[in-house]
């Protein structure tokens, strides 16, 4: 009685984990990808810095904090009443206020570059953004792949069951051979040996995925149609300069004309305007004195435009690499476009042609066999039947992962801030 009640006990324990995990719906591509851009610590370390970038772009131009003075004046040091406070008429107690004034144009340039940087780190997000994508697909693919070259193996599990049971048959019936059974049971144990890897394989898929999306890696949805991309092929031809990759480039190219701007602004004057009160004592009136002070970029050949003129080298560099960089990346679409199309075809062929050719000769040799032929023909085709079903779904995997790299090249609507 005890026993039956400790049982039912953890039944009931166990029942909410069970009817959760029964009711846990597979995990498809898209939410793969959101569940681990939302998990993932890079992504909220880049949101921080761009709120970072933004709280510094909202004090760049300001008026600097006016500094304050306090002091004496006119004390005297040297004569018969040196050190002696009211002997001098013209000592007296002062503070002041200092309010420094940069140029117009050095606030503006201040402000452009800071905008510049904010620029620079929503585009870092940005490859972040897509980085992550690309990795949290390319685990999903991996668990996705592995368990179509389980479901192709087990495929052929019955018919080396069956090659066994007519290799003993006929040896029984004394028409078979030793060395046929002995080579169907090795066919039939090298073929659970490939399920065991491949099962192996999955479980280390899994991981990496788990470390994207947690628990719900555990099952999955079936496949989006790799055959397809998101964008037309020549959407992503045309519009190179608004992938994710070059929009980093856009940033830097900004950076670099607001530091020239910076650079330039320093041959403006800057301005300081000053206020002071002195207090003489004695019944002596206080006074005030108000100062005005400007710099004098006067020698800009040795000081200003060499700073310029390394502010411009560098903004023409950052052009050049922009346009390397653009070019690179119009052929890097291009060649994974032609990988991308070479693989769909190589699979369709597979499918349509190669893959039930490869089943066909291995039913034929069986039934040759069964017939009273040689098993030989039967293992050959068996050995060229299993490698045509992985290398498929290893096409299969490299076309996913090929259509994972294009798929997010553009940055999906409402994704960055």
């Amino acid at each position: 009685m005890r026993l039956l009640v400790r049982s039912l006990s953890l039944l009931l324990l166990l029942l909410p984990a069970v009817r959760l995990h029964a009711s846990e719906a597979p995990l498809t591509l898209v939410q793969a990808v959101q569940r681990g851009l939302a998990r993932a610590p890079l992504v909220r370390a880049d949101r921080d810095s761009i709120a970072a970038s933004r709280a510094q772009a909202d004090r760049a131009g300001r008026l600097p904090d006016p500094s304050m003075s306090v002091g004496v004046s006119n004390y005297p040091v040297t004569s018969p009443d040196a050190l002696r406070w009211g002997a001098e008429p013209m000592s007296m107690r002062t503070v002041g206020v200092t309010q420094a004034i940069p140029s117009k144009a050095m606030r503006t340039a201040e402000r452009r570059l800071a905008d510049a940087g904010v620029d620079v780190a929503v585009a870092l997000r940005a490859i972040t953004v897509e980085d992550t994508q690309r990795r949290v697909a390319d685990a999903w693919i991996a668990v996705w792949a592995q368990r179509r070259r389980r479901i192709e193996l087990l495929d052929l599990r019955e018919e080396s069951r069956l090659a066994v049971q007519v290799a003993k048959a006929r040896l029984k019936g004394g028409d078979g051979t030793v060395t046929d059974v002995l080579a169907a049971q090795s066919a039939a144990l090298t073929l659970e040996n490939r399920i065991d890897a491949v099962d192996a394989a999955r479980e280390a898929a899994r991981a990496e995925l788990r470390r994207w999306v947690g628990s719900s890696a555990n099952r999955l949805a079936a496949a989006p149609d790799f055959a397809r991309l998101p964008q037309a092929p020549a959407v992503l031809e045309a519009r190179v300069d608004r992938q994710v990759p070059m929009r980093i480039w856009r940033a830097r190219e900004s950076a670099a004309a607001a530091t020239l701007a910076e650079a330039r602004a320093a041959k403006h004057p800057d301005w300081s305007v000053g206020v002071a009160y002195g207090n003489r004592g004695s019944g002596r009136s206080d006074m005030v004195s108000l100062q005005f002070s400007v710099s004098l970029p006067v020698f800009t050949r040795h000081r200003q435009d060499p700073g310029i003129d390394a502010a411009d080298d560098d903004w023409r560099a950052v052009q050049a690499e922009h346009r390397d960089a653009r070019r690179a990346q119009r052929a890097a679409v291009e060649a994974r476009l032609a990988v991308w199309r070479g693989w769909t075809r190589r699979i369709d062929r597979d499918r349509d042609r190669l893959l039930p050719l490869a089943r066909d000769r291995a039913r034929a040799a069986l039934a040759a066999y069964r017939g009273g032929g040689s098993l030989q023909p039967w293992l050959e085709a068996r050995r060229d039947e299993i490698a045509l079903r992985l290398g498929y779904v290893d096409a299969l995997a490299a076309r996913a992962e090929q259509w994972t790299a294009l798929a997010y090249l553009m940055p999906a609507k409402g994704e960055l801030p």
